[in-house]
């Protein structure tokens, strides 16, 4: 199997596992639904495969979460400007930090920005622009401290060589 089948799959096969812990594990929050295992599963996949898959996988979960109302339409900037950004920073830095930088400031700051007119045309909800801030900041820190954890014990790890050899599929295309 090539690198880039391989990557598809193993984004798909995140995209299911997303899913399946992102509907587990939920925190209420108001109108908000927040999910720190999505966080999770975008520093992981960001980590392992760049900004793109990132993006591909934080976009299938969130349709996912809709169409069996696990979620609602928050979990498409919320979830998606952090997987790309926190990719995006780690692809360019190498840095562990980066990562979680990336989801914080992507999902914690600008995906809570950024739900904020999602809330007000299509929920029907009284929302303060810097509202979402807090409860986005807060589901991405849980889930980026454990993603980022366990990225640099895959990092560290000869078990996961297979994976770790994907992570140059972007330079590849």
């Amino acid at each position: 199997m090539n690198k880039r089948t391989l990557a598809l799959v193993f984004t798909a096969l995140c995209i299911a596992i997303g899913y399946i812990g992102g509907s587990l594990i939920i925190i209420p929050l108001g109108f908000v639904r927040a999910a720190p295992f999505q966080h999770f599963m975008n520093i992981i996949v960001s980590f392992l495969l760049g900004p793109w898959y990132s993006l591909a996988q934080a976009f299938g979960v969130s349709v996912l979460r809709n169409i069996t109302g696990t979620g609602s339409l928050l979990a498409f900037p919320g979830s998606m400007i952090g997987a790309f950004l926190s990719g995006y920073l780690y692809r360019k830095g190498k840095k562990f930090y980066l990562l979680g930088a990336g989801e914080l400031v992507g999902t914690g700051v600008l995906g809570a920005l950024a739900s904020y007119p999602v809330a007000r045309l299509f929920l029907d909800a009284e929302a303060a622009l810097f509202g979402f801030v807090p409860v986005f900041f807060i589901s991405a820190l849980i889930g980026t401290i454990a993603g980022v954890i366990l990225a640099y014990q895959m990092k560290k790890s000869s078990a996961f060589s297979r994976l770790l050899s994907l992570q140059d599929i972007e330079n590849e295309q």
